[in-house]
């Protein structure tokens, strides 16, 4: 059976470490241009409303459907 020796790091030690890290992969990321950034919002502002319409119309087709076709109304 072996046996490990645990290394006592204090908190700040790991604290800083942690922030350090996360500092370094920030460093390592590419950025979108403001440019890019709002071609891409505008894009998803388009889709999501386009995603809307399309499930409105569906609810608005089956509730039709039930109330004309089983519900008799």
């Amino acid at each position: 059976m072996t046996t490990r020796s645990r290394v006592s790091k204090s908190p700040v030690k790991r604290f800083t470490r942690f922030f350090s890290g996360i500092w370094g992969e920030m460093k390592k990321v590419v950025w979108l241009s403001k440019r890019e950034a709002a071609y891409l919002t505008v894009l998803v502002i388009i889709g999501t409303i386009a995603a809307g319409i399309i499930l409105y119309a569906f609810d608005f087709g089956f509730s039709t459907f039930i109330d004309k076709l089983i519900l008799n109304r």
